[in-house]
């Protein structure tokens, strides 16, 4: 026998009281055929972000602020600091002589250098300079700073895993009395370390799960992106692309955050292509046209774009271009979860 609509509501009134609800009126919304991601495809241009964060920058000091930040807030999203479904992500500014307080947090961060004549960031006692296109990561609960003693402003891309942190509700953080840290190790040390193609011989990261090389110059990495050109064929989906990777492991670089680095020759266009990780890209050079969800996008450098998962996209040179990932793939591949398809151009204009 079926029971009546009116049954059915009087059943449901007598479960509220006790915090309960039927699967069944909650099963597709729990358990979707697919994923649909709500990220919207949005694009932060450095020509546009760029004079804000310079006025910021008559506003208030670095150490006032703590961190100068314009955070890139993804549309769909807003009053969450959300660059994406699962991370944050914004615009940072030191000038000269200035410095950003040191403290730490549990979430782990990468910053991507956009534009630097001086900039540095100590991170658990060791200096890093930061030129264009450098990666420095800050690894979960390290003492982390940031100073300036050279020639215009500094400015970078942080991305940080904190709306993953807040998902597990475990987020710290501390300040630290002094503005700066104590240096303790010289500059490159865990490059040298860690970062020559040797090891120690008992080697263990001081930094947990995440990698004891916390800075990526971009002269080493572009490099190895061009020699690849020379040697081999690109791939159809994503280019002539490397990662960014733990050397204790070969893993990412960070255990919520993955980076990689592509270069697309003029002209050379990525088949279609999508996969389940909430990612955003950086032009380090050159231009790009992106196609997405029926739109077409242009991308200049230093220009920042959300991209949602699991959206059949396709990348195209318009000259060559070398450009910065970062998304939740590592955090997903680590669950189980993470999901790729490289498809054809009927899929992609779905």
């Amino acid at each position: 026998m079926t029971a009546t609509t009116q049954q059915r509501h009087d059943f449901y009134s007598r479960l509220e009281p006790g915090s309960l609800v039927p699967l069944w009126e909650r099963m597709k919304g729990l358990v979707p055929r697919e994923p649909n991601n709500r990220t919207l495809a949005h694009i932060w241009r450095f020509e546009e972000v760029r004079p804000l964060l310079l006025e910021a920058g008559t506003l208030l000091t670095a150490q006032e602020a703590e961190r100068r930040v314009l955070v890139f807030e993804n549309p769909a999203f807003p009053g969450t600091s959300r660059i994406n479904s699962t991370l944050y992500a914004g615009m940072q500014l030191i000038l000269p002589g200035e410095t950003a307080p040191a403290h730490r947090h549990a979430a782990g961060a990468l910053r991507f250098i956009l534009e630097s004549d001086g900039g540095y960031t100590t991170v658990a006692g060791e200096r890093a300079d930061m030129k264009h296109g450098d990666l420095v990561i800050t690894p979960s609960g390290t003492w982390h700073d940031h100073g300036h003693d050279g020639q215009g402003p500094c400015i970078w891309v942080d991305a940080l895993d904190v709306p993953l942190v807040n998902i597990f509700e475990c987020g710290f953080s501390e300040e630290l009395d002094d503005n700066q840290q104590q240096i303790t190790r010289k500059n490159g040390h865990s490059l040298s370390e860690f970062g020559s193609g040797m090891l120690p011989m008992d080697p263990i990261s001081p930094f947990g799960k995440t990698s004891p090389v916390f800075s990526y110059p971009y002269d080493r990495a572009r490099a190895a992106l061009m020699a690849l050109k020379a040697s081999v064929s690109a791939d159809a989906f994503q280019g002539y692309s490397l990662r960014y990777a733990n050397p204790l492991d070969g893993g990412w670089v960070m255990p919520m955050i993955a980076a990689w680095l592509s270069y697309l020759p003029t002209g050379f266009e990525t088949s279609p292509y999508r996969a389940t990780d909430n990612q955003a890209v950086i032009v380090a050079e050159g231009l790009v046209t992106v196609k997405l969800r029926g739109e077409v996008y242009k991308l200049g450098k230093n220009d920042v774009m959300a991209l949602p998962g699991w959206c059949w996209r396709t990348l195209k040179a318009e000259e060559d271009a070398v450009l910065f990932f970062f998304s939740d793939r590592s955090a997903q591949e680590k669950l189980g979860i993470w999901r790729e398809q490289r498809g054809n151009k009927t899929e992609a204009d779905r």
